[in-house]
C-alpha cells in the first residue's frame, strides 16, 4: 500500500480545484465552502449505503487544520464510521495537493450524521449490510 493511502482514512469520494471565487478577503479558501465540498461528498458515501434518499442531520468534531489556497486540488476521503436504525455517522477528510502538483496535507476532517428518507421525506430503516448490492461492498472493500 502506497504512504499516500495509508495516511488517508477512507475513499476518494470526490476531487475539486480551489478557485479565487471562493476566497474570503484574506485569500484562502472559506471554511464554509471547505464544508459544503466535504457534505456534498459525505452524502454520496451515506447514499450508497442507505441505498435512498439521505439528508444532513448534524456535523460534529469538525477541525480544520491548515487553510486551503487557490490552486490546491481538494480531495475529500470518506467511510461509513457507524450505522444505526435510520442515521449513520460519516468520517469525513479533506487533503488538499498544493499548488496542484505539490505536497499532500489535511486541512480539515469531520463526522457528518445523515438520516435516510423516503420519497415522502420520512426517516425510513438502513438497509441490512447484507442486502447492499456488489458495488458498495467493492467500495467498503476498498478501505482494508
Amino acid at each position: 500500500m502506497s504512504d499516500e493511502k495509508m495516511q488517508t482514512k477512507g475513499r476518494l469520494t470526490t476531487r475539486t480545484v480551489a478557485m479565487p471565487g471562493d476566497t474570503n478577503p484574506a485569500g484562502d479558501i472559506f471554511g464554509g465552502w471547505v464544508v459544503s465540498q466535504m457534505d456534498i461528498a459525505a452524502g454520496i458515501c451515506a447514499g450508497q449505503r442507505a441505498q435512498s434518499r439521505v439528508v444532513t442531520v448534524a456535523l460534529d468534531s469538525m477541525s480544520f487544520i491548515r487553510p486551503v489556497k487557490v490552486g490546491d486540488i481538494l480531495g475529500v476521503y470518506t467511510y461509513v464510521e457507524s450505522v444505526g436504525r435510520t442515521s449513520m455517522n460519516i468520517h469525513v477528510e479533506a487533503w488538499v495537493r498544493r499548488g496542484r502538483i505539490g505536497k499532500r496535507e489535511k486541512v480539515t476532517e469531520g463526522i457528518f450524521k445523515f438520516v435516510a428518507i423516503d420519497e415522502n421525506g420520512k426517516s425510513m430503516p438502513i438497509p441490512a449490510e447484507e442486502d447492499l448490492p456488489d458495488y458498495v461492498h467493492e467500495a467498503m472493500n476498498e478501505l482494508y
